[in-house]
């Protein structure tokens, strides 16, 4: 197979400043001085990976990581404000506020033979603490255009895979057999679609085969650390692009299973899924908060609703407790998956067993709704099902009038004899009374 991306000897390609576009001013002020301090302090030091592409790239990185020739202990001798983490890899965190620069010390080769490296039957290191030297260090990387070290001691770029020509095609290669490389970690298939989609990249085609030949082998990722994929991948502002990749390569059925079977069959839910997408990625560019509740609701609403209809007629119950207890059986069987914490699971729940509440726009129950603590958000998402025809929109426009009227205009619209307040009002009067002939 084409190894494309494997480095052609030990001597980088060197770029001086004058012929490279990344700039101080791109770098933040804690990541500068993190390299200062290791460079004055006889050490190497170099930005490296996404934050080196995205200022090539004009995309004003945020996120700064440092790589050095430093153990972790000799980072942490060097910065009061510093605490190591990690067992797979050993990291060197430094604070500086709310900002994080991690550090991390040159890596060996993954097929280095030491009782610190261990990979699984299929090929997946679940450990590795064995140091080297930056021309190791490289092979660690994942794609060539995450390969690209900038060098503080002169400003200058280190290209050891041609990276920087991968950038300027704006192409994502796996550095080495892209078939080891995914065995090796199969988390990179997920972070190829990310780049892919964050960055409008094409991904390599023999990268594609060696995915579409590995999908299966992210079955066996822990669940929690697919779960922070899953953020970084839906919350990063391109979501609907990230969704439609994910689809293609045969990868979004092994994080959503019985979604992907519904996405298949029906197709007013993929157009709903869709729009909650485009939702939420014009949120991220509006600078408004998203949470991964909602999406995960909209994923698994189809299936929910499915299982639901299975569950009222095997017992008795309202639709709302069907919601709730299909839900809540589908959340469990997501979790061998995506480890999704009870934090996000438990409001999804709620917000999915609201939805039939909303067809009620009659008496006390259905007042009752907008002081319910999940009304905003099951309101969006029966708004987003209107959208596409899944709810009707006179029923949409209706709770979206009532939430802009005065009490008495909201009794007349629930068709109330008395206004809340004032039942409210009586029911204080009734008690003061009672208290006064008690006395």
């Amino acid at each position: 197979m084409k190894n494309s991306g494997k480095p052609k000897s030990d001597s980088p390609k060197i770029i001086p400043r004058a012929a490279h576009t990344v700039s101080r001013k791109e770098i933040s002020a804690s990541a500068l001085k993190v390299l200062y301090r290791l460079h004055k302090s006889g050490y190497q030091a170099f930005l490296v990976g996404g934050c080196v592409r995205d200022a090539l790239l004009d995309l004003h990185p945020k996120d700064f990581d440092v790589a050095t020739n430093a153990t972790p202990e000799e980072v942490r001798a060097l910065f009061d404000n510093c605490r190591l983490i990690g067992r797979r890899f050993r990291l060197a965190h430094i604070r500086f506020g709310r900002e994080i620069i991690e550090v991390a010390t040159f890596r060996a080769a993954a097929n280095h033979a030491a009782d610190d490296v261990a990979h699984d039957n299929e090929g997946r290191i679940i450990r590795d603490n064995v140091y080297g030297s930056i021309e190791e260090d490289i092979w660690r990387r994942d794609f060539t255009c995450n390969a690209l070290y900038y060098n503080i001691a002169d400003f200058s770029i280190w290209d050891y895979t041609n990276g920087l020509g991968d950038v300027e095609r704006r192409r994502l290669v796996l550095i080495g057999d892209p078939d080891v490389r995914l065995r090796e970690d199969p988390v990179r298939m997920l972070r190829a679609v990310r780049f892919a989609a964050k960055l409008d990249f094409t991904i390599d085609p023999d990268v594609i085969t060696a995915m579409h030949k590995n999908v299966e082998l992210l079955a066996n990722v822990p669940a929690a650390r697919v779960f922070d994929e899953f953020l970084k991948l839906f919350q990063g502002g391109f979501a609907e692009k990230t969704f439609k990749l994910l689809r293609e390569h045969k990868l979004f059925a092994q994080l959503f299973p019985a979604t992907d079977q519904e996405l298949n069959e029906d197709a007013s839910f993929r157009k709903f899924v869709s729009a909650a997408l485009r939702n939420s990625d014009s949120r991220v560019a509006a600078g408004k908060s998203v949470t991964p509740m909602f999406l995960i609701g909209v994923f698994l609403w189809a299936p929910t609703r499915r299982l639901a209809v299975i569950r009222r007629a095997e017992e008795k119950m309202s639709e709302s407790q069907s919601l709730s207890l299909a839900s809540y059986e589908l959340v469990a069987q997501q979790q061998r998956r995506i480890a999704i914490p009870r934090r996000f699971t438990i409001p999804m729940r709620e917000m999915l067993a609201l939805q039939p509440r909303f067809t009620l726009i009659r008496g006390k129950r259905a007042i009752k709704l907008l002081d319910h603590r999940r009304f905003r958000a099951a309101y969006d998402f029966m708004l987003l099902q209107s959208e596409v025809g899944l709810v009707d929109k006179d029923i949409a426009q209706f709770w979206t009038q009532v939430q802009d009227q005065s009490v008495v205009q909201r009794a007349q619209s629930f068709q109330l004899s008395t206004p809340p307040e004032g039942n409210r009002k009586r029911r204080r009067r009734r008690r003061r009374r009672g208290a006064s002939s008690g006395s």
